[in-house]
């Protein structure tokens, strides 16, 4: 798909039914929150809206962004799904995201913010993925991790044990996912978990429109 019907297919997507009394254009307003999913951190947003005239603060961007709640397309019926999990940081507390990529389109299928991890929270990650998606039939790849291959016994999908090769998919999602949190610290600053787990499902949208 050409690039430019990838963009104007996300921006057809952004649901603004949130707006109510909002002087900004909403062409700009689609555009802030496409740019700022997309990488660009919030003051360069901001200096973005500038360039035509729109004087906005950083916390404005960010109500756009989470008041569209945008998520990931559901339905999908991927033959492989890599699984995996990693430590996100959310002030001073540690907080476990759990993934899952079609690791032959690269899309982001389900993600979930939890405060630990135990083999009950990667069962509750699994029934949800397979609520969205029909992938009862697909080959998992995990790691090492033990609550993942017990998640996958109890839900009687098939799993291989794989570190590299198709798993590249979701450790380059985790790189940009802890890139963003670490510089933008103004996305995740004084966020509670259920921000930041929307923010999250927000970024999965952005990444399989426009990566």
């Amino acid at each position: 798909m050409p690039e430019n019907d990838r963009l104007s297919g996300c921006l057809d997507e952004i649901n603004l039914e949130f707006v109510e009394r909002e002087a900004t254009p909403k062409l700009l307003m689609k555009l802030s929150i496409q740019l700022h999913l997309a990488g660009l951190s919030l003051s360069n947003t901001v200096l973005f809206l500038e360039v035509f005239g729109v004087d906005r603060v950083r916390s404005t961007v960010h109500n756009w962004v989470h008041k569209a709640d945008l998520q990931p397309e559901s339905g999908r019926c991927p033959n492989h799904v890599a699984v995996d999990e990693t430590v996100i940081q959310l002030e001073d507390e540690q907080y476990w995201l759990y993934a899952a990529v079609d690791p032959n389109s690269n899309d982001l299928l389900h993600t979930k913010l939890e405060p630990t991890r135990t083999n009950m929270i990667a069962g509750q990650f699994f029934a949800e993925l397979r609520e969205k998606h029909d992938v009862d039939d697909a080959i998992f790849f995990v790691d090492g991790a033990v609550p993942l291959h017990r998640a996958c016994d109890k839900h009687d999908l098939d799993f291989r044990y794989e570190r590299h090769g198709n798993r590249n998919s979701i450790e380059r999602i985790f790189r940009e996912v802890k890139r963003r949190t670490t510089s933008f610290s103004n996305c995740f600053s004084n966020a509670k978990a259920e921000t930041a787990d929307k923010w999250l499902r927000s970024f999965a949208f952005a990444w399989n429109q426009l990566i």
